[in-house]
């Protein structure tokens, strides 16, 4: 790999790699080859006869018609110069080997629209800031499970294939099931609440989930990464935040240390590792807070907008110098049946949005664990208990009090690097109108 190169020796080697740029000058050429783990440049001196004429041979004659994306294998001569800007080391070709032609024309350039990005995404992954994100994710999910592992969680991989619905019949993708029909589904919910009626105690995974959104925005698609745990014996959803924001300075921690200089170097962003505890602030409170800041939520619901988010964060961070707030005590008329209400005021829930520089990538609560009140929270929603009949049934053979939380992985990421699009972070996007690549 060519990351290995600058710990080599000078001396002879091997690389392979696409070709990035090919200067062809007169008495030098220079291409620069790229791999998955960095660049070099090879350099080739032109051979010349004893009237100072260029000779035609190789490999000078191939590198005079190598097309940007083509694939070689090289040998040379590495060599340690501090005088070359990329890397301090580059390779004096000795022989070249063309494994693949790319088509001179590329279909792409770096002014494309995302949307033919995303048409030819294999090349636009190519580029080094788009492979860091990737990369940057694969740190973060491990350190995610080392988390959870390291306290005791069990990983579970629940079915994407569905009787009925998870939480609603919203937003479902209907499939054909042999005679009968499935869902896709739109979270794990329930299967890991029953879990907890099962004995795991604490439990994570991270898998696919669909919603069949129409929407067109830059933080929603209908296929995502969600990234859930479930854990048992807790007193509030005070524990299911404190939770939440330990697996994220966790993976924060981790990113910075490992890719911090690199985020800093191609997208201009310091990756800050937030403190604990995060802010918590009542949604009642919260929306007074936006008012006085000039911004009126125009919803007809009790819920939180886009722009009251942005809002809110940008008081957080004003405030209390935190790009992370949890939004706590949503009205129960907009969170679903199984989210417990607090004792004496069943008009609020114990559930929290949480939000990251400026949007929610998550939502947590505690949920509803008596199967009396569960019924009847079912039924005021519009929910038949026997439609949900089978989750119901977790509930009729002793459940402890539990909590957790459901969080998308691309916004997540999105918001670190301080994307404009959840496109950009997502390895293929599925939306409305995409399905291929």
């Amino acid at each position: 790999m060519i990351k290995n190169l600058a710990a080599l020796d000078n001396g002879p080697v091997t690389v392979s790699g696409w070709v990035d740029t090919v200067r062809d000058q007169k008495k030098v050429q220079f291409v620069v080859l790229r791999d998955e783990s960095g660049a070099v440049q090879l350099v080739n001196p032109r051979t010349t006869d004893a009237n100072g004429t260029v000779v035609v041979d190789e490999p000078a004659t191939t590198i005079s018609t190598l097309s940007q994306g083509s694939f070689v294998t090289v040998t040379g001569e590495l060599k340690h110069d501090e005088r070359v800007k990329l890397g301090g080391i580059e390779i004096k070709l000795a022989t070249l080997e063309v494994v693949t032609v790319a088509i001179p024309e590329t279909p792409i350039a770096s002014d494309s629209s995302l949307d033919k990005r995303l048409d030819w995404r294999f090349l636009d992954l190519r580029q080094p800031k788009q492979n860091l994100i990737f990369r940057l994710q694969t740190t973060f999910e491990h350190a995610l499970r080392t988390y959870w592992i390291d306290n005791d969680f069990i990983e579970l991989h629940t079915p994407k294939l569905m009787a009925s619905a998870s939480e609603s019949r919203a937003e479902l993708f209907e499939v054909e099931y042999f005679d009968t029909k499935a869902y896709l589904a739109q979270s794990p919910q329930f299967f890991k609440q029953m879990a907890q009626a099962a004995g795991f105690g604490k439990i994570f995974e991270v898998g696919p989930a669909f919603r069949a959104d129409p929407s067109f925005t830059s933080r929603h698609s209908t296929e995502f990464t969600s990234v859930d745990s479930e854990i048992s014996w807790i007193d509030s959803h005070e524990d299911v935040m404190k939770l939440h924001e330990e697996l994220l300075v966790a993976g924060f921690t981790a990113v910075k240390e490992k890719h911090g200089d690199e985020v800093l170097a191609l997208f201009g962003v310091e990756v800050a590792v937030p403190s604990t505890p995060f802010p918590r602030i009542p949604l009642a409170e919260a929306k007074e807070i936006v008012k006085n800041r000039g911004y009126e939520v125009p919803r007809d619901d009790d819920d939180m907008d886009p722009e009251g988010e942005r809002q809110i964060a940008a008081y957080v961070l004003e405030t209390f110098g935190h790009e992370f707030v949890f939004l706590t005590d949503y009205a129960s008329s907009i969170r679903p049946f199984y989210h417990m209400r607090h004792e004496g005021d069943a008009s609020i829930t114990k559930s929290y949005d949480l939000i990251f520089n400026g949007t929610e990538i998550s939502t947590g609560a505690q949920r509803e664990h008596r199967i009396d009140i569960l019924v009847e929270q079912a039924k005021e929603k519009g929910v038949d208990p026997e439609e949900i009949e089978g989750y119901l049934d977790f509930f009729r053979y002793g459940v402890p009090a539990h909590g957790g939380f459901g969080m998308g992985l691309a916004r997540v990421l999105m918001l670190m690097l301080h994307q404009a699009s959840i496109r950009e972070v997502t390895y293929l996007f599925r939306g409305p109108t995409r399905l291929e690549p």
